[in-house]
């Protein structure tokens, strides 16, 4: 059954484009257009698509408040079409705050070129939520808007009943653990993650690691990869963080440039620790948290390993950022003494430079199925027996706190 597509924009030309994208895939099919927030959000109640192509700014209602009402009145993905100047990047975030799923730069000369790639973002990204079955009522970003009460993030679940079946059997490794430190340290140590019972396997898939079997590792170094659904999910995680974080974090989110100067701005509104768009020759600091910026890669200096390199790197590479680079690069530098985290994301990045971080010794926590937008590349760093802990996200951020004091 192919993934029902709603499209939603007030140009003719971007809703005739993008119907014409889609209509030679077997696996898409359009039911309906709708050229406001106001007309999208009946057209969803009443067709019922399994995801949503939205515009930002349109007459009537707007992206942003219908995304809002579709995801409390008629919970579906939602995929956002913005523009790529800064006003677009914080436009957008506020979007996914709203609980939509993505988004895609909306540059009308990329949507034109028939060479730009853009068509099979598109319909990779239409078809991965549309068989998600998983949205996000409301962000925990909602948190941050003034006049508004503190909310966490919310799933909804319909049946997975278009996802593929095929999922590899694979045993799930052991969890990470180490000693305490004695208590003396643990003054303003954020409280420990509540224990939770394991999950069961679904389909063959590795249970969740309770919160209870997990305490941080022997590490001197963070480092955060993430993709689709990333956005809410490193919000999440990080705002657990005290100011007085002992760690450094790298963060690497798949964001263009704009985007990325933008998200790390609201991150540092919102959190204890300090965040910034990482820039060559950044000095790693305990509690402060780099941001790797869009188009390029974040990797750490060879010869200074407390400061980020900051390179335009291999033109070959898919994904710029990469996960698979910054990781690898940890791996060089800091051996065993890295902690790689992977959460939600299409795709695979991640997987080659956990492998890495394994041969080196470092730790490797994977978000799990249940709790990421997509499970893609905390599957594939699961599935090559490389996660050593497979984690709710919930758990993620009370267990990083805890720090691992010894």
């Amino acid at each position: 059954m192919p993934v029902k597509v709603l499209i939603v924009d007030d140009s003719g030309f971007f809703r005739h484009r993008i119907e014409e994208m889609l209509q030679d895939d077997p696996r898409l099919q359009v039911v309906g257009t709708a050229v406001n927030g106001r007309e999208a959000v009946d057209q969803v109640k009443r067709l019922k698509p399994d995801v949503v192509t939205m515009d930002v700014e349109m007459p009537q209602m707007n992206g942003i408040e219908a995304v809002r009402i579709i995801m409390r009145e008629a919970p579906t993905n939602v995929l956002m079409l913005s523009s790529l100047t800064h006003e677009g990047a914080r436009v957008t975030l506020q979007a996914l705050e709203a609980g939509a799923a993505d988004y895609l730069p909306k540059d009308i000369r990329a949507w034109m070129d028939k060479n730009s790639g853009v068509r099979a973002q598109l319909i990779d990204r239409l078809v991965a939520l549309g068989r998600t079955r998983r949205f996000r009522q409301s962000s925990v970003l909602e948190r941050s808007w003034p006049g508004r009460e503190q909310k966490g993030t919310t799933m909804v679940f319909r049946p997975d009943d278009t996802a593929p079946s095929r999922r590899p059997q694979t045993p799930a490794r052991p969890s990470v653990t180490s000693t305490p430190r004695a208590a003396s340290a643990e003054t303003r140590r954020p409280a420990p993650a509540a224990a939770a019972p394991a999950r069961p396997s679904v389909a063959g898939d590795p249970a969740t690691t309770p919160a209870s079997r997990v305490q941080f590792p022997d590490c001197k170094l963070v480092v955060i990869g993430a993709s689709t659904g990333g956005p809410a999910a490193l919000q999440k995680v990080l705002t657990q963080l005290p100011a007085n974080y002992p760690y450094p974090v790298l963060l690497v989110q798949h964001m263009p440039k704009t985007f990325t100067q933008v998200f790390a701005e609201r991150l540092n509104q919102q959190c204890q620790i300090r965040v910034r768009e990482a820039e060559d020759g950044d000095r790693l600091e305990p509690g402060l948290a780099l941001l790797a910026p869009g188009g390029l890669q974040m990797m750490l200096d060879p010869r200074q390993k407390d400061k980020v390199r900051i390179l335009t790197g291999d033109e070959r590479l898919t994904y710029k950022p990469s996960v698979d680079v910054t990781y690898a690069s940890a791996a060089k530098t800091y051996g065993n003494k890295v902690l790689g985290v992977i959460l939600t994301g299409m795709g695979s990045d991640g997987c080659d430079g956990a492998r890495l971080l394994k041969q080196a010794g470092a730790s490797m926590w994977a978000q799990n199925r249940d709790s990421c937008t997509i499970y893609g590349m905390p599957q594939a760093v699961v599935n090559a027996g490389l996660a050593d802990a497979i984690l709710e996200l919930d758990d993620v951020g009370p267990l990083l706190a805890q720090r691992g004091l010894r």
